[in-house]
């Protein structure tokens, strides 16, 4: 009873809205695009820590820390990008790619200024410039290492001598001495003079790949390595000083300023320190004098997981921005207060294949994404900025968000479902955790009036429904909540014969759906999951189901291509939309109610309206499976996530486009009218260039007609350029017609007589004009010819007329 009386309250708004002609949506534009910026290799960040440069395949990605907002330098020859550099100064920018070319940009403007050949005979892994910004060190993959200088353009040094691959190279920061720094495959470092060009001394201790140098003064040397060793160089003797155990493959050691206050950090005396990053993704910091970890940061993660998954590549410092920037392994771009390492902002380069995205916060503020790992992503949409959250141990495949927005339940292949709320910070706790699934948990939805269950599907066939308990609802009580409680299901049915792949709850709380790759749709009671009825007739598996926000109906979507709705009271197909080309794997309701947005593995996004049956709007941004769509509260913003690992946010921009289709319209009048106005002063110039600009042929015509030679030769010299364009377009047709062919040939002479051959070569559509006009023009000329030879006959026989009547005259009088 309660069903039929929400579904007849449901038909009296649609009837509602209806009524008011509510103008539905038949737009949408990409206001937002967050794609992978960075695919590995090495991060660097300018000297005032605004940008920051990040390779990602063949193009070379600038992105503003503070907003996110990136632009790319992007390579003519289509090869990945090896390495890259930017000088001290800011100024020089010089990429690497496997063309075996060095490209200088001015990073800025996004232009390539020079390009020429690195002369190694294999790619260049690595770069540096002196602290001057005028010489460039080149390590490549054949051994050796270039030198250039940047003013005079020309290779200065040519330094062989190393053993296989050289992936590091260091000016010494001191110009007087000359030196140049590297190590390669043999794990020793090499120092070489570079007024003679010889290798002058080797620092041996390490035992595996040396991955960075850090100088402290003009006389020591910190190296790190894989070695699980930091070692502390004296460069007057060439002796190693101290070795520092750090027992993790250390991939980079970054030198505490002796300036500020790192007392936080375990600072206590004056000395060198330095922070280490590597295999346990954690950073430490190190006291050279004793040679003993003075800090270790906490350890972010709730569970103990491979330490592959979260070692760091790369740390660097900020000065002066007084940040400390690191980068893991998973391509996350983490940004930390130097003097106390908390976390500032973090960047995620990379998402893999994205499964899933739910907006989320009060004001629809940030989104929460599944990418193809056990971590979940949420972005705040202002700044980029981007939590990772840890609890799960296998690939996240669903989500969905309570009402409110500050709740989400999310499911994985780890058969659980986790239960996070954000605070009003923006942080995002794990509150509660169900298992109890034999298999991966595949779909998940939640209570739609108020936060008091879940409900469940997976591969194992069943469904669950799980209580939340009103300890996890109420903010006071969740705030604290310290480990996340344990959820239990309440029921559990085996629903389908085949895995589960889409669960819906209905917006009154009473009602679930279930769709299933047995090509069934199901309706469940919601309190003890009887089955109330079955939907038949897609041909293949179901992906996606979703209840009407308004109307007794479900919409399903099936990998035979088409999308269905159907009644909830005798479970019969009412409508039936084909228009994909593929499998529709989501589908959600907007418009309150009365349209319907559907996404496919075609990657094409598709809105429908339910009334007329017709596709209004195709959508095309991505090159994949679109798995995630999402609306926000207000309806005018939708999110969709595809297995090309881009995330596009798309605006309703119906009004703003009707707003200006109608302000067009009322320029269009307003010109018409200046025209006649024009036309009838006989302002023959001005209406010319209006009758053009608003694409008036005919009208054109009219005012060449009604021109004298002399003015018409004037005006059509004035013109601009573009407008000289569409006249010659104009003049092809009236051409073709031996009414009009005069105007248009006196039109072509004038463009003749005024225009340099080779001025008229650069008009845009210049070669197809005269292929047209060339015959007709001919064509012309034979037409006028025969018309001469006729008008020469009569000439002749007018004059012999004249002369026999003449000679007649003579007779008679004599």
């Amino acid at each position: 009873r309660d069903t039929v009386r929400a579904g007849k309250a449901g038909r009296r708004s649609f009837c509602l809205t209806a009524g008011l002609r509510v103008s539905l949506p038949s737009s949408y534009v990409v206001s937002r695009k967050i794609e992978p910026f960075y695919k590995g290799g090495r991060v660097q960040i300018n000297r005032d820590g605004k940008f920051m440069f990040c390779p990602c395949g063949t193009k070379l990605n600038v992105i503003d820390v503070e907003t996110g907002a990136l632009h790319s330098l992007q390579q003519d020859d289509e090869e990945d990008i090896t390495s890259f550099v930017l000088s001290p100064d800011d100024e020089i920018l010089v990429t690497g790619s496997r063309a075996l070319l060095l490209k200088q940009w001015n990073w800025r403007e996004n232009k390539c200024v020079r390009t020429w050949k690195a002369v190694h005979i294999a790619p260049v892994a690595s770069m540096a410039f002196d602290s001057t910004s005028t010489l460039l060190a080149t390590g490549g993959c054949d051994s050796t290492i270039k030198i250039w200088d940047m003013i005079k353009q020309y290779c200065t040094h040519n330094l062989k001598g190393s053993s296989g691959v050289v992936h590091l190279v260091e000016f010494h920061p001191d110009v007087s001495r000359l030196q140049l720094f590297s190590s390669s495959v043999d794990y020793k470092i090499r120092i070489w003079d570079l007024n003679s060009s010889k290798c002058v001394a080797m620092l041996d201790g390490h035992f595996s790949a040396v991955t960075s140098l850090a100088f402290a003064d003009g006389n020591t040397l910190i190296s790190s390595g894989r070695d699980k060793i930091c070692m502390v160089w004296d460069l007057k003797t060439k002796e190693s000083k101290r070795t520092v155990p750090v027992y993790e493959s250390v991939e980079a050691a970054v030198l505490l300023p002796e300036k500020g206050d790192f007392s936080q950090l375990g600072v206590k005396k004056q000395g060198l320190h330095f922070v280490t990053a590597g295999s346990k993704g954690i950073l430490k910091v190190w006291e050279v004098a004793t040679a003993a970890c003075v800090y270790t940061q906490p350890m972010p993660f709730t569970l103990k997981e491979e330490a592959s998954e979260r070692s760091l590549t790369q740390c660097m410092l900020v000065p002066e921005r007084n940040e400390i920037v690191t980068v893991s392994v998973e391509h996350n771009i983490v940004l930390y207060d130097a003097q106390t390492l908390q976390l500032r902002k973090q960047l995620a380069g990379y998402n893999d294949e994205v499964l899933d995205v739910k907006f989320l916060g009060p004001g629809d503020s940030h989104i929460v994404v599944a990418t193809n790992s056990p971590q979940l992503k949420v972005f705040e949409l202002a700044t980029s900025h981007c939590q990772i959250l840890y609890g799960h141990t296998e690939t996240i495949l669903a989500l969905d968000v309570f009402r409110k927005g500050l709740m989400f339940v999310s499911c994985a292949k780890d058969k659980s479902l986790r239960v996070w709320r954000m605070n009003k910070d923006g942080r995002v706790l794990c509150v509660a955790q169900g298992l109890g699934h034999a298999h991966g948990v595949g779909a998940v939805s939640c209570s739609r009036l108020k936060e008091s269950f879940v409900v469940t599907s997976s591969q194992d066939c069943t469904i669950k429904i799980w209580n939340i308990p009103e300890s996890l609802t109420s903010k006071a009580k969740a705030a604290l909540i310290s480990s996340p409680e344990a959820l239990h299901a309440k029921v559990t049915e085996r629903g389908h014969d085949k895995d589960i792949n889409s669960v819906a709850v209905s917006p009154n709380d009473k009602l679930i759906a279930t769709g299933s790759q047995d090509r069934l749709a199901k309706l469940w009671a919601c309190s003890d999951c009887s089955l109330l009825g079955v939907f038949a007739g897609h041909k293949r598996g179901i992906w996606c189901v979703q209840f009407s926000p308004v109307d007794q109906v479900l919409a399903t979507s099936s990998a035979d291509g088409t999308l269905k709705l159907w009644g909830l009271r005798d479970f019969s197909c009412l409508k039936t939309f084909e228009g994909h080309d593929a499998s529709v794997l989501k589908i959600i309701f907007v418009s309150r109610g009365m349209q319907l947005l559907s996404s496919g593995s075609d990657g094409l996004v598709k809105l429908w309206t339910i009334k007329t049956n017709e596709c209004v709007k195709t959508l095309d941004g991505h090159e994949d499976k679109i798995w995630g769509l999402h609306s926000n509260k207000q309806d005018d913003m939708v999110v969709t996530a595809s297995s090309d690992s881009c995330i596009l946010l798309w605006k309703d921009v119906t009004e703003i486009e009707e707003e200006e289709a109608q302000a067009k319209q009322e320029e269009q009048i307003m010109k018409e009218q200046e025209l006649s106005n024009l036309l009838h002063e006989k302002r023959y110039l001005k209406a010319l260039g209006l009758a053009i600009s608003l694409d008036r042929p005919h009208t054109v015509l009219m005012v060449v007609k009604g021109e004298s030679e002399k003015h018409l030769e004037e005006n059509i010299a004035r013109l601009r350029k573009d407008q000289k364009e569409a006249v010659l377009t104009f003049l092809v047709t009236w051409n073709t017609n031996t009414r009009n062919c005069h105007e248009a040939q006196a039109v072509i002479e004038t463009l003749l007589k005024h225009e340099a051959p080779d001025s008229l070569l650069q008009y845009s559509g210049i070669k197809s004009a005269v292929e047209s006009l060339l015959p007709y023009t001919e064509r012309h000329f034979q037409r006028l010819s025969r018309l001469l030879q006729a008008s020469m006959f009569i000439d002749f026989m007018w004059q012999n007329m004249r002369l026999a009547d003449a000679s007649q005259q003579e007779d008679l009088t004599l």
